[in-house]
């Protein structure tokens, strides 16, 4: 019968225990009482109850640290789009906890009723940053050599800074302001109302007249909805885009003095295969200070624990069906339903860029343990015996717990991600 890890673990304790010398043992003679660094015992709690100071080895317990972060973000998230499943299902007279499938077809099924040709959906992708000041700090936890006060944190991406007219980047990047456009004159992307004294295409939802076919009209006989052809009026653009007239909403644009205005907040963007240095937020991808082989998966765990997506705005446009094209109160109940769906929805992409950032965090941590614990024993001499006793007896039987609640909260996660997928697919979405 193969041995059970405990029993392993209790016989690896004993090898490593008979070559300590009998000086290292009188010196934490348990009837001493009250000598610094002789505890000899093992914490009350465990990883399990999310207690991660195990070993006092730093690089072990660092671990251990990461391991309860990310498994609690991932479950945070899995709560989060479970969350937003569910009011999806309800809006769609299904029970809480309905599976992604069948939230799906009750989807599909209002739509065939509803409109003609199904949903058309922009937006977007989620922008994710990540901290910069956790990935120091948890560099610095884990590896001693690191100093908090001089690490530097690269990003491949975009980095927030100081804005307003002081704004600058090196010669990697490229500043990047928003806000309020010069004169209202948006040379980028517009995102809110763009005016149109004028005719123009309007790629979002055009409020006023379409020279053209529109999707959807009001009460009154005007656009309100997609406009292929010619738009005067306000063209809304929920996801961005171009803006042909007067952009009164926010627009992000490359400032060609080579300062934003006053008001602006600014990034500056890492030029393509560049990395700069960060001091903020980071969005993109995070290259923490350089660490020790066994501290890179922790560091890099808790940085993507760290991350937080923005839920992107929407822009739904459709155009009805037979069934409704006559019927007021119908149509107004189905645009409530979007506006809903939409919100949820957003939450959900968000969600789902994070999920698969954590889930892969996970999987690559998990495989991580063996790898701290190795280095804690060439650390850890034969004659500390509380050392040993620590790793031994306390840090490695929490191995199994640690890889247990991340590969259970991958799992969690996995579902939630995937049911989210499936909504996704209903109305033409590929995240």
């Amino acid at each position: 019968m193969k041995p059970t890890t405990k029993r392993i673990l209790t016989l690896s304790s004993c090898g490593l225990f008979a070559g300590v010398s009998m000086s290292a043992l009188q010196g934490c003679d348990p009837d001493a009482g009250g000598i610094p660094g002789c505890d000899i015992s093992c914490p009350a709690e465990g990883i399990v109850e999310g207690n991660a100071s195990i070993t006092g080895i730093a690089q072990v317990d660092a671990f251990f640290g990461a391991a309860v972060d990310v498994s609690a973000a991932a479950k945070g998230l899995s709560g989060t789009l479970r969350g937003e499943l569910d009011a999806i299902a309800l809006s769609l007279e299904l029970q809480p906890g309905a599976a992604g499938a069948d939230i799906a077809a009750a989807i599909q099924a209002k739509l065939d009723y509803a409109v003609s040709g199904g949903l058309k959906i922009s937006f977007s992708p989620p922008k994710c940053e990540a901290s910069v000041d956790v990935a120091i700090s948890a560099a610095a936890e884990c590896d001693a050599n690191v100093d908090p006060g001089s690490a530097s944190v690269s990003c491949e991406g975009a980095c927030e800074i100081e804005g307003g007219v002081t704004a600058s980047c090196d010669a990697n990047a490229e500043l990047s302001c928003t806000g309020t456009a010069p004169a209202f004159d948006c040379q980028g992307s517009c995102e809110g109302s763009c005016e149109l004294e004028v005719e123009a295409s309007c790629e979002g939802t055009c409020r006023g007249t379409c020279n053209g076919t529109c999707s959807v009209t009001n009460a009154q006989g005007d656009c309100a909805g997609e406009c292929m052809g010619m738009c005067q009026g306000t063209c809304e653009l929920s996801a961005g885009g171009q803006c042909g007239g007067m952009c009164t909403g926010s627009c992000t644009y490359k400032p060609m003095s080579g300062t934003c205005e006053a008001d602006a907040s600014a990034k500056c963007e890492a030029m393509a295969g560049a990395s700069i240095e960060c001091d903020a937020r980071c969005e993109g991808e995070v290259t923490p200070p350089s660490v020790s082989a066994e501290c890179e998966a922790t560091v890099d765990a808790k940085a993507n624990a760290s991350v937080e997506c923005k839920p992107p705005t929407l822009e739904v446009t459709w155009q009805w069906s037979d069934e409704l094209a006559a019927d007021v109160m119908a149509q107004a109940e189905f645009k409530a339903w979007v506006q809903g769906f939409k919100t949820h929805t957003a939450v959900m992409l968000a969600g789902k860029t994070k999920a698969d950032i954590l889930i892969e965090s996970l999987g690559v941590l998990a495989d991580a343990g063996a790898a701290a614990l190795g280095a804690a024993t060439d650390i850890v001499g034969s004659a500390d015996i509380v050392g040993t006793f620590k790793l031994t007896s306390c840090g490695v039987p929490q191995i199994e717990p640690a890889v247990g609640i991340m590969t259970s909260a991958a799992a969690d996660l996995s579902v939630q991600a995937d049911a989210s997928f499936e909504v996704f697919a209903a109305v033409g979405i590929n995240p």
